[in-house]
């Protein structure tokens, strides 16, 4: 099953097998949550100066067995994807002296539109097989397909989220 959702989302992003790291920016990622298979395709721009990662792409193919709801099912994706997104790439929660210093989003960051990249779903097809889960799947390796991307674009492996721009600036800066 996994090889198959594999190999759908890599023919609808396009995917052409490279040596990581390639400079390309492109990170694949696979998971399985509620019975459900997922791949993720992605592609970045990474400032390496400042450590800003701008995604630009996002290809996510899900099996999920029979869809009763395509729609929806597509939908419940993209929103996975754009919070994954945040958790991946912005949402940290800080505190000092054990206290909680994000008490609004002023200071905590979300996804913003401006900042969505092309998203693109594709539902497996599954029609012979029970209902999974399709809610949350998506949400599952976006960390993992970003950090994959990073490492492509700039050859620096980051371990922890959100990959913040002195995160990614000192991985780099490692790297070297």
């Amino acid at each position: 099953r996994m090889l198959r959702v594999l190999k759908t989302a890599a023919e609808k992003f396009g995917w052409t097998p490279k040596k990581a790291p390639s400079g390309r920016g492109l990170g694949v990622a696979c998971g399985t949550d509620s019975g459900t298979c997922v791949a993720w395709i992605a592609e970045v721009d990474v400032n390496k100066t400042s450590g800003a990662v701008q995604v630009k792409r996002v290809v996510c193919a899900q099996e999920m067995g029979l869809v009763i709801n395509p729609e929806g099912a597509r939908i419940q994706m993209e929103g996975c994807i754009t919070m994954g997104l945040g958790y991946a790439l912005a949402e940290e929660v800080h505190f000092k002296n054990g206290e909680v210093l994000d008490l609004h989003f002023g200071s905590y960051k979300i996804p913003r539109f401006s900042w969505l990249p092309e998203i693109q779903t594709v539902l497996v097809d599954a029609k012979d097989s029970a209902p999974q889960g399709g809610g949350e799947p998506a949400i599952i390796g976006m960390g993992a397909v970003l950090a994959n991307a990073v490492f492509d674009a700039t050859g620096a492996r980051l371990f922890q989220l959100p990959m913040t721009l002195e995160r990614v600036k000192e991985a780099i800066a490692k790297r070297a």
